[in-house]
């Protein structure tokens, strides 16, 4: 790859969002279609960083999750009003320099509506294992409301990305903490300290600014971008992955849309549309399609070192709807996320953190009322039940997503984690064991 370029994800598929593949641009941006903002020494070491591949998203590959359609884009953005933003930091090779690289890293932002301080969109979250961390969920339970954009990163970033949303909100909401309340960041993590010099904390405030800056609604960048780029499932590079599903007119119309950081599961477990690839993947005799990726063997690593598909792991799964669901309510579709996460053979092991967030901008949470009462419209229980298939099943596509999408990335010390074969991907699911 040249001096300068960077990946983008390209619509290939039909309008119903089945095709998105990686094309090389060559320049550098800050944005939601291009790898947002890839710092890099050269072009050269951003092609060692990251191997240079053709990706397609699961259903481009045949892999139809569930019975309800997709949106257009599949994408949490099928969700009006929806952005999300990337900024992605690659830089250097090598031996970990603590403190200094190599870097692999980043920050993905979801914004829940514009004004959301002001126009606050109801919300309710689950922790299915808690090895890991969300900030704000105290306050989120609490209130039942979310009032800020939702930051994804890595964990020894947390505090640095929260003052980053501090600042972006207090720039465009002055009063805050004079005359105004304060806020509480929601800011979710994963660790990606075995691609990247995690003690460096490498994201700045400044990274998180622009990432919210640049937030789009339209096509999201997946795979091996912003939080995810030093993200690891399954045993194979990870990252950021996401679905949608619309519900059929008789079942309300509502949207459904989810982004996860994938960064949870041993090689073993993985299962897809129903076939246990994980098991099959490297087992001699087994279809193969394309010979099995060989990896760089990393240098000799202490015993209690993470290894590449025998990682405790974590995933954050963020879900979005526009049907009009109370903090209650969606504390229920939070809870249906796991079951999404186990349809693809997680078991949220003792290591894991697995946190949900769900949010719906089907209502308007005012931010001061001028009167005592406000009016919400609600969905009654006895019609949540689409909801909660669609939040299972958009569940399960964006953690594909995030493997389909993914690009195999060299980090420190030379580790190379590969993105799943496609090829051999293909061939498993045809055999159908």
């Amino acid at each position: 790859m040249k001096p300068g370029c960077v990946r983008r994800a390209v619509l290939t598929g039909p309008k119903r969002g089945a095709g998105v593949r990686t094309q090389a641009v060559c320049l550098i941006t800050t944005g939601l279609l291009l790898l947002p903002s890839v710092t890099a020494l050269s072009g050269e070491q951003t092609a060692i960083a990251t191997v240079k591949e053709e990706r397609e998203r699961a259903r481009a590959l045949g892999i139809v999750v569930g019975r309800y359609q997709p949106g257009p884009l599949n994408s949490i953005t099928d969700v009006a009003g929806v952005k999300v933003g990337h900024v992605t930091l690659i830089r250097g090779e090598g031996a970990l320099k603590p403190g200094e690289g190599p870097v692999r890293t980043g920050v993905t932002v979801v914004i829940p509506r514009d004004d959301v301080w002001n126009k606050k969109v109801p919300a309710g979250a689950f922790v299915l294992n808690g090895t890991g961390e969300m900030t704000g969920l105290a306050w989120v339970a609490e209130s039942g409301f979310l009032e800020y954009p939702i930051a994804l990163t890595s964990t020894l970033n947390v505090p640095r990305v929260a003052n980053g949303v501090m600042n972006w909100m207090i720039a465009r909401y002055p009063a805050i903490g004079i005359t105004d309340d304060t806020l509480t960041p929601v800011v979710a993590e994963c660790d990606d300290s075995r691609l990247n010099d995690s003690q460096g904390r490498h994201v700045t405030e400044g990274d998180v600014v622009r990432a919210l800056e640049g937030a789009k609604g339209g096509p999201v960048a997946e795979g091996s971008v912003g939080a995810g780029t030093g993200m690891v499932s399954y045993g194979f590079k990870g990252g950021i992955g996401t679905a949608s599903r619309r519900l059929p007119e008789a079942e309300g119309g509502y949207t459904v849309g989810v982004l996860v950081n994938a960064n949870h599961g041993r090689r073993e477990d993985l299962v897809v549309n129903g076939v246990p690839v994980g098991k099959l993947y490297d087992r001699e005799g087994a279809p193969l399609g394309s010979a099995p990726p060989g990896p760089t063997p990393p240098p000799a690593l202490s015993r209690n070192s993470p290894v590449a598909g025998q990682s405790e792991g974590s995933i954050i799964v963020i879900i979005a709807t526009d049907a009009p669901t109370d903090s209650r309510q969606l504390g229920r579709l939070a809870k249906r996320a796991a079951l999404g996460l186990a349809r693809t053979g997680s078991t949220a092991r003792h290591g894991s953190g697995d946190f949900m967030l769900a949010f719906s901008t089907g209502n308007v949470i005012p931010h001061y009322p001028q009167e005592r009462t406000f009016s919400m419209n609600h969905l009654a229980d006895t019609h949540l039940n689409p909801l909660f298939t669609a939040t299972v099943e958009a569940t399960e596509e964006a953690i594909l997503n995030a493997l389909m999408m993914a690009s195999t990335v060299v980090g420190r010390d030379g580790r190379r984690v590969e993105a799943i074969s496609q090829q051999r991907l293909r061939a498993l699911l045809a055999g159908g064991r």
